[in-house]
């Protein structure tokens, strides 16, 4: 076989090698964390094949501590260089963060344009989210607002309004184009119909969790964290001989 051969049988793209792992993917999540906790297992899986990934955060976490002394503006701060080192963990491309104020999101149409405007800037191929219709998990845990927020202006943005080019035409004029996102990945859901083996990577994930510091403060959060994949694994029920022993559950949309 020739070298020209060679190059022309080997894939372009992740897609091309796997069509399980998507080309570009954008991760919103409500506050710095919150893919870390949920789905950061899965992203280092894919940037390990190649996916290009961005992470979106709509707060800071401005409110997320507990220290009489901690300023909001600090803390803020103080977050976002924790989830860049988290990201730089799992190989993320770029991290972008909104401002909002944490525990004040709300999914209006000033929010929906912000992320249609970076859904057109990076032009992702999946988009992972909340799932928004996730208002509690058993008895022990209400979904924080901020969340169903995030996942409800993320599913308006991405369909219709990233598509269609009479919405939003002022982004027209920042030379914003329509753009579609085929496929939907929805995580902190009680209705998961995909799931993802992430036994290769759920240390990572682990790894990226703890970069998350002022949050975790001495608490260990590795048992918890494959005791979730863990029972993530065993929830799918139809899962394929070889699949492994750790997995994160999605529930799946794919928007023609």
């Amino acid at each position: 076989m020739t070298e020209e051969q060679s190059r022309a049988q080997k894939p372009t793209s992740p897609n091309d090698a796997d069509p399980s792992v998507p080309d570009r993917v954008l991760v919103i999540q409500a506050h710095p964390d919150d893919a870390e906790f949920s789905c950061a297992g899965t992203i280092a899986k894919w940037t390990a094949a190649g996916s290009e990934v961005h992470y979106l955060s709509i707060t800071s976490g401005d409110k997320g501590s507990d220290d009489a002394t901690m300023t909001g503006v600090d803390l803020a701060n103080l977050r976002e260089r924790e989830q860049r080192a988290a990201c730089d963990v799992l190989g993320v491309a770029s991290v972008t963060f909104l401002g909002y104020q944490d525990a004040m999101v709300i999914a209006d149409l000033n929010l929906r344009r912000e992320l249609v405007r970076v859904m057109r800037r990076i032009r992702p191929t999946a988009l992972v989210c909340f799932d928004p219709t996730s208002r509690y998990m058993g008895r022990e845990y209400i979904n924080h607002p901020d969340h169903v927020a995030a996942g409800e202006a993320s599913l308006a943005a991405v369909f219709p309004s990233v598509r269609d080019r009479m919405t939003f035409p002022e982004l027209l004029q920042e030379g914003l184009e329509p753009h579609k996102v085929p496929d939907v990945y929805m995580f902190g859901t009680t209705q998961p119909d995909l799931w993802v083996d992430i036994s290769g990577t759920i240390e990572t994930k682990v790894a990226a969790l703890k970069a998350h510091a002022s949050q975790i403060g001495d608490w260990d959060p590795t048992e918890m964290m494959y005791q979730w994949a863990r029972e993530a694994a065993r929830s799918h029920k139809a899962r394929p001989v070889g699949f492994g022993e750790y997995a994160e559950a999605f529930k799946y949309m794919r928007l023609d």
